[in-house]
């Protein structure tokens, strides 16, 4: 299970369509294939929001690239899609090796998947379509990102979700495991673990410590750990925020290793990256639609105290829009069905038939439970 944990596959259908609006802001995803150094295909996808400039007289926008974390794949990636590009900021993601459509065999949980992450960056900076990079790593993500972060000073800023310090010995006694290795046979266990693991993949895993990364790396960071996470323990992320020497915020957040995280962290983690990538909001050319939908505050402020009752179509809308947003108050939920409310009361009946078929494939939304919104 630590380097051939279940392969996630699925169809890139399943990634959305090509082509699309996202409120005032159009979206372009490229589907592009990387070669590692070790000559494996890595499938990656490519967002970007489109302003309508040529392709010569547009100027290159900082992106953020999603690090997924072990037996998962890029589909992890989506909910940040509309976080990021209504603010002008590209999201790129990929398959590491030995993960969803990618080739390989086993995954490293951090040590070869570093030298991935460097392929799909170089070929990002081949395009010169960008300009400052950031890192948003979860779990195996987060191990890759600090691995790569003292070897390329470059990067703009990191996101690290659930890190992990040391490897070996906290699998070992992990909940997750079926039954705990006993103190007194760990040291074997551990050793004969090494050994399998060297002669499968080529690295020795106790090498694989971002403990001995964290102290050369300078990149601004942002650790975000979970209070009641059994996989990896809060005391992981705290100790490796106590030792990186660079910019540094730390976030303790409620939930365990997979819960989704609630609106106000990725709201945090979002204006993290603004200020590291010296991003102003209220400057971004695209409409500000985003910002009165989310409650992210920027620009616009939302109106309160819509109490208008919805028909079943916008409310199964607005639902899906909560889920994806992780919004739970009455405030947000207002917040949310206002857009809706105005949209489809300028338009034609045929054409609001039309954005309720498209509403019903929009890929970040999750499906409604009836009568979820109240």
């Amino acid at each position: 299970l630590i380097i051939r944990p279940p392969r996630r596959r699925y169809s890139t259908s399943r990634l959305g369509p090509t082509d699309f609006r996202l409120w005032g802001c159009r979206v372009k995803r490229f589907d592009i294939t990387v070669r590692n150094p070790s000559g494996l295909a890595l499938k990656c996808s490519h967002w970007v929001p489109d302003t309508g400039e040529s392709e010569r007289d547009a100027e290159p926008r900082p992106v953020v690239i999603h690090l997924h974390q072990s037996a998962s794949c890029r589909l992890e990636a989506l909910p940040l899609v509309p976080m990021f590009l209504p603010l002008g900021i590209s999201l790129f993601a990929f398959d590491f090796a030995g993960c969803g459509e990618s080739e390989g065999e086993y995954v490293s949980l951090g040590w070869f998947e570093r030298d991935d992450l460097a392929a799909c960056i170089d070929f990002l900076r081949t395009t010169a379509k960008v300009s400052a990079v950031g890192l948003w790593g979860r779990s195996m993500g987060a191990v890759t990102a600090l691995l790569h972060a003292d070897r390329d000073p470059s990067i703009g800023g990191m996101v690290l979700v659930c890190n992990l310090r040391q490897l070996v010995g906290e699998l070992a006694q992990s909940d997750y495991l079926s039954f705990k290795v006993p103190t007194w046979m760990l040291a074997v266990a551990i050793a004969f673990v090494r050994l399998r693991i060297m002669s499968l993949c080529g690295f020795d895993i106790d090498k694989l410590s971002p403990e001995n990364h964290v102290g050369a790396s300078f990149i601004p960071a942002l650790f975000i750990g979970a209070h009641n996470d059994d996989f990896i323990a809060p005391h992981h992320t705290q100790k490796l925020y106590e030792a990186y020497t660079g910019d540094k915020e730390l976030e303790m957040v409620d939930g365990d290793h997979d819960s989704a995280r609630s609106f106000a962290t990725n709201q945090k983690a979002l204006l993290f990256f603004c200020r590291a990538f010296r991003c102003d909001p209220g400057a971004r050319p695209v409409d500000d639609g985003f910002s009165r939908i989310s409650g992210y505050g920027f620009v616009a402020k939302a109106r309160d105290g819509h109490t208008e009752v919805l028909n079943r179509r916008c409310q199964q809308d607005v639902c899906r829009k909560i889920i994806s947003e992780g919004s739970n108050t009455v405030c947000e939920r207002q917040r949310l069905a206002a857009p809706f409310r105005a949209g489809r009361r300028q338009c034609s009946s045929r054409f609001r038939h039309l954005l309720d078929a498209f509403a019903e494939r929009l890929w970040w939304f999750q499906p409604a439970s009836h009568g979820s919104l109240r």
